[in-house]
């Protein structure tokens, strides 16, 4: 999805004194759409190498109507887009035009650049939520090629109270079709009761629940809060104040700082700017995006802190 101006991401976040911490979302807008944006907060900017976390809908839409993100561009990151209700389209200037139902996966890899636009499924009246994720691309492929993958089928693992869907990484010996760059797992938890998860203690970890409401550490996690887990937690337990979906999300910390704004990660402020102008004076080397969506405007240049 298109963001709008997010700042800058730290390589290293206040790890809370081994403790469990909350932190609100806020809302921003994304095209049409309202979105709770867990990642990056000020005081959490990225779980391993997962920077960016929106929440998006639910919001009705029709097959004329859906998310309407027109084109816009990426670099340095990969996509993960997933749906917990309704069907989407997306495009991207790789020539993939793949619709998105509920439970798949679409992972695009940006590298150098790719740029993408997120459309009306057409045939779908309905409900449409989901999550967008950004996994930061370390130095040895950030600078490569863009790749598109989708997955339509996600291995399963049973727990003890609910079950944990694996969109990428690996757990409990179940391992996600989806090639990422650097070691992260990402779930989707559905909880009825109370159920206990094994994690890695290299990892830190964050929460997002989507909707219901989960009892983390004794503390009350409810859609618009993201829970964090420093390093050394090796076991989760949380139970369902009300039946819940989540997402858990973790990685090794990413160690290498991050420079953000609007779609573009980078290392420092010159390669945003330099990503902006090529952007702006459409260089190529984002390609082209064949939509009926208008392409988008670059805001204003802002020199983002180093």
């Amino acid at each position: 999805m298109g963001t709008t101006e997010i700042g800058r991401v730290g390589a290293v976040d206040d790890q809370g004194g081994g403790r469990l911490e909350i932190i609100p979302s806020r809302q921003s807008k994304v095209g049409a759409m309202t979105v709770h944006r867990a990642l990056p907060r000020p005081r959490r900017r990225s779980i391993g190498a997962w920077c960016f976390a929106d929440h998006l809908g639910p919001i009705a839409v029709s097959g004329a109507q859906g998310a309407d993100v027109g084109p816009h561009p990426h670099m340095g990151i990969q996509t993960v887009t997933w749906l917990t209700q309704g069907a989407l389209l997306h495009r991207d200037s790789l020539g993939s035009a793949q619709v998105l139902r509920a439970g798949e996966l679409n992972l695009m890899t940006a590298g150098h650049g790719v740029s993408h636009a997120e459309e009306a499924a057409g045939g779908f009246d309905g409900t449409l939520e989901g999550i967008q994720l950004w996994l930061a691309q370390p130095e040895e492929t950030r600078h490569g090629p863009a790749d598109f993958q989708h997955h339509a089928d996600l291995p399963v693992v049973d727990l003890d109270g609910g079950s944990a869907t694996v969109l990428v990484g690996a757990f409990d010996g179940q391992c996600s079709p989806a090639a990422v760059a650097t070691p992260v797992v990402g779930l989707e938890l559905t909880v009825r009761s109370a159920s206990s998860l094994g994690l890695d203690p290299t990892f830190e970890h964050g929460l997002i629940v989507l909707d219901g409401a989960l009892e983390l550490d004794g503390e009350h996690v409810a859609p618009g809060q993201l829970g964090v887990l420093p390093i050394g937690r090796d076991e989760l337990r949380l139970d369902a104040v009300v039946p819940a979906r989540a997402m858990l999300l973790g990685g090794v910390p990413f160690g290498e700082r991050l420079a953000m704004w609007w779609n573009f990660v980078g290392r420092d402020a010159h390669e945003l700017e330099v990503a902006r102008a090529s952007w702006v004076e459409d260089d190529g080397r984002f390609g082209t995006v064949e939509s009926r969506l208008a392409r988008a405007q670059a805001p204003p240049p802002r020199r983002p802190a180093r």
